[in-house]
């Protein structure tokens, strides 16, 4: 028996200086696995097994799942550790190669906008991955400071208010994102 897919996968941001980024996200994988669908999370700059969502999903949703992708102290903008850096691009090229193949129908890349803003990973190569994801995979990028480059390919912006909704641009209500 298959399972349904998106016609149409979006992407989403969610940003700003406001708490509720990766929460939203969140929610909208909770909506999503409700409808059966499949969603991979990958969380760039966090790396403690401590975090609630990874405890609900191992315990509780098996077609959520949660790959951190950082060390479990906190980054310094002005001089991140190699391993920083080395596992935020491990975390770009697993995200990366998640998207390019397609079993997952919502795919968040969590913080991917401040590893930006650090330099961790590189702007073209994020680009890249959104241009080419498959059409059925609705992407989310969560963090502060996302780049005006990022904002342009978006299909929907969330800040502390409503910048950009995809209803706007003549897309329906969808099961399993908007409901």
């Amino acid at each position: 028996m298959s399972r349904s897919r998106l016609n149409k996968g979006l992407v989403q941001v969610y940003t700003g200086n406001g708490k509720g980024k990766t929460t939203a996200s969140l929610g909208q994988a909770v909506r999503a696995i409700g409808h059966g669908y499949k969603v991979f999370m990958l969380q760039f700059m966090k790396g403690s097994k401590d975090y609630g969502e990874i405890k609900t999903a191992e315990k509780y949703l098996p077609n959520l799942i949660i790959v951190q992708s950082g060390l479990e102290t906190f980054v310094s903008k002005e001089n991140p550790s190699q391993a920083d850096i080395d596992l935020a691009r491990q975390g770009l090229a697993t995200a990366q190669k998640v998207i390019k193949e397609g079993h997952y129908d919502l795919v968040i890349l969590d913080e991917i906008n401040v590893a930006l803003d650090f330099n961790l990973i590189n702007l073209d190569d994020v680009l890249e991955m959104i241009k080419t994801k498959p059409d059925h995979v609705e992407l989310i990028l969560t963090g502060r400071y996302v780049p005006p480059k990022i904002l342009d390919h978006a299909d929907l912006v969330s800040e502390v208010s409503l910048i950009k909704h995809p209803y706007y641009q003549g897309v329906s209500a969808r099961k399993g994102i908007e409901y």
